[in-house]
């Protein structure tokens, strides 16, 4: 930093001339923003007014639409679809006269003679008539009932003729024969002019009635000779509770087609949909949906919003609706029509119904542009006075940046050079004649002189923390190495014996950990494993660990069988645990010469046996209390039969409990994974295994238990 002039070009003083200047500029700013506001505030005001009456218009034409729609929309969808509801109605009086009447007929059938029944005349087409049909390989003259049946002629040409909803009646028996009345007669035959036959018990009218055994509507379905489509009713005729025949209507469509199929021009249109939820009526090519008698159902649209609004159509009125379908919106009206289990539903076009909405504001932002355009040209006005005011308070603000620059920035650099000085030389920062200003400089420089006087005082105190630190860090060393050199590390173990192979490993969660594992030979033909787990981690666990292992070891020395090791052990323990704390235990003693393995478990995990010629499983044995929690405890033992190449493997839970950075844990069926990954390699490179594999899972997520493992392979008495 360099003076010039006495302003010291990088300093404080600098940085003072700067605050002041920018908080000039800002008060300046404020003050032409604030002539700007006068200016502009006729125009601001004109802006939000226009912007609220933008909003009123919107919502006053969209409220006014709504409520026409509501109201017209959902009383012509209800007036319709109860009209042809009404119209269903009485389709099935007929139906269920026809039945009576032939019912009747059948029941007192000794009580006349049958009438001769005759095929269809071509030469009579175009007037109503009873006619037979049957199906081929059918003789209609050995039916049995169809001459009963034909005294229906005339009272069914008479419901045919006065209904404009019949489209044709007809009786279908059992043995395949049919009446129909209808005025088609020409239709019955083929181009070669003979008479098609008509699979009566095929039809899905005939089986329809048959399985509900009752009064049936079938969906809409191709007519089986004008292939036109319809609408049928029908219904078992039976005798002496025998279905001997089903009557039917075929339902002409005519008006509900005519009013599904209105003009879409102005937006709007109607469709019928029916109990499987599928479009059967409205307008072709509407853009909407699919319209056809094979039409997809529409919960398969994969639209949430229009499954529940057809659902709900299908039970009762819904009221107007808004249903997005791809993006675009849409009024929606549904009503039922419960008698045959459809519904009438009314789509209009959202858009179309805010075309209003739109012309209007079209026109009013129109004539508020004009407003605007007017309010704008007096903002130039100002734009010269404010760069003059601009000019004169900059120069006034500089000259007074300068004075006041000198008088507060130089006791704060000759504070800044004993500072600076005291981190160079060690020296105390002290208070001089300089810094009393009455003000906050005084202040800190009383803050460093303070400051500085504690400073020197922690320093000492840190250097004592820190040397308690390092003699402890070098203690936690030192216990990690006793606890290591505790454990049996040099493999391999046993070189001389040739009978089995052993490897183990602890990796502990801290300095020191409370896992631990041990192997020994108790004698020439017995070898003890032990693995155990201690309750809690650090120091602790780790001084119990070491207990625990030594009366561990010492019981098993004396010959005791592994239920009274662990038994004897509890009790040394349980005898003075004023800490409460446990241990689980795993041990085994395997009798070299015969691979008889005799096992107990405290409360640790389960062992993980591989068998000769098999893969490692997990050996579920009976568990005991953990050791240190209950004195007096007894255990039981149990055998293996270890043949040659079997394994066995025990660890700690900290295997299966790995955890890592999703809080997921490693996991038994992991575990077994990677045993089983490379299960005949020898102990240590299946430790190596599980241990790659739990460095995989977990990655870079913290270790928070011990880790430890054991695995023993059984090579038999030749050591093969």
């Amino acid at each position: 930093m360099r003076k010039v002039l006495g302003i010291t070009l990088g300093g404080l003083q600098k940085k003072t001339i700067t605050l002041v200047l920018l908080m000039l500029l800002i008060m300046l700013a404020a003050f032409v923003g604030v002539s700007a506001y006068q200016n502009k505030m006729l125009i601001h005001v004109v802006g939000e007014t226009r912007i609220d009456q933008q909003q009123a218009i919107s919502q006053v034409s969209e409220e006014t639409m709504h409520e026409m729609l509501e109201g017209a929309l959902v009383t012509s969808t209800t007036l319709r679809a109860n009209l042809e509801d009404s119209e269903f109605s009485e389709i099935i009086n007929n139906v269920y006269m026809l039945q009576t009447m032939a019912q009747g007929l059948l029941e007192s059938r000794n009580s006349f003679d049958p009438l001769q029944a005759a095929p269809p005349d071509p030469a009579i087409d175009g007037t109503p008539s009873a006619m037979v049909l049957c199906e081929e390989g059918v003789d209609y003259t050995q039916s049995e009932y169809l001459g009963i049946i034909a005294h229906m002629s005339s009272a069914m040409i008479a419901m045919q003729g006065n209904s404009d909803k019949i489209d044709a009646c007809y009786i279908g028996l059992a043995d395949g024969t049919d009446l129909c009345v209808d005025e088609k007669a020409a239709n019955k035959f083929d181009e070669n002019g003979t008479l098609i036959p008509f699979p009566v018990r095929e039809r899905p009218w005939y089986t329809g009635a048959i399985e509900a055994d009752g009064l049936y509507f079938t969906g809409i379905e191709r007519d089986a000779f004008s292939k036109r489509l319809m609408v049928t009713c029908s219904i078992p005729v039976k005798l002496n509770g025998e279905t001997v025949g089903v009557a039917g209507l075929d339902i002409v469509l005519a008006s509900m087609a005519d009013f599904a199929r209105a003009d879409t021009a102005q937006g709007s249109c109607a469709y019928v949909i029916n109990d499987r939820a599928q479009v059967i009526l409205g307008p072709e090519a509407n853009g909407i949906f699919e319209v056809s008698d094979q039409a997809s159902d529409l919960h398969c649209m994969g639209n949430d919003e229009l499954s529940r609004f057809v659902d709900q159509a299908l039970r009762e009125s819904t009221g107007l609706k808004t249903i997005t379908i791809g993006d675009k919106p849409y009024y929606m009206v549904g009503a039922p029509m419960p008698t045959i289990g459809w519904a009438v539903i009314s789509v209009v076009d959202k858009e179309i119904t805010e075309q209003p909405k739109h012309l209007m504001l079209s026109e009013y932002n129109k004539i508020n542009d004009e407003a605007s355009g007017k309010f704008s040209d007096g903002t130039a006005r100002t734009r010269g006075t404010s760069l003059i005011i601009l000019a004169l308070v900059v120069i006034i603000g500089l000259c007074a940046a300068l004075i006041a620059a000198r008088r507060i920035v130089n006791p704060i650099e000759q504070m800044t050079k004993n500072i600076v000085r005291s981190s160079q030389t060690g020296e105390l920062f002290k208070m001089e004649e300089c810094y009393r200003t009455d003000d906050e400089i005084e202040l800190l420089a009383e803050a460093f002189d303070d400051l500085s006087k504690k400073a020197k005082r922690y320093i000492g105190e840190i250097t004592e923390i820190t040397a308690e630190k390092e003699r402890i860090s070098t203690e936690l060393s030192l216990a990690t190495k006793i606890q290591a050199a505790m454990m049996p590390h040099i493999f391999p173990a046993f070189p001389e014996r040739s009978e089995f192979d052993i490897y183990a490993s602890m990796d502990p969660a801290k300095e020191v950990g409370g896992d631990f594992y041990d192997f020994f030979l108790v004698d020439e033909d017995h070898l003890c494993m032990v693995i155990a787990d201690v309750s809690g981690k650090g120091i602790p666990a780790a001084l119990f660990m070491m207990a625990s292992k030594i009366i561990l070891q010492s019981c098993a020395m004396l010959g005791q069988s592994p239920a009274d090791i662990l038994a004897k052990t509890n009790e040394a323990i349980c005898s003075n645990n004023q800490e409460e704390m446990f241990v689980t235990v795993w041990l085994g003693i395997l009798e070299i010469s015969t691979g008889k393995l005799t096992a107990a478990n405290a409360g640790h995990e389960y062992p993980v046996l591989k068998k000769a010629s098999g893969s490692f499983e997990l050996l579920k044995d009976k568990h005991g209390l953990v050791i240190g929690a209950m004195d007096g405890m007894r255990y039981k033992e149990y055998e293996l039969q270890m043949e040659p190449g079997a394994k066995l493997f025990v660890y700690t839970d900290g295997v299966p409990e790995a955890t890592n950075g999703d809080k997921e844990l490693f996991g038994v069926e992991r575990m077994l994974t990677a045993l089983n990954g490379s299960p005949d390699t020898g102990p240590k490179k299946i430790l190596e295994n599980v241990r790659s594999a739990v460095d995989d899972f977990v990655k870079d997520a913290e270790q928070f238990d011990d880790i430890t493992m054991l695995c023993m392979e059984y090579k038999g008495k030749d050591g093969r």
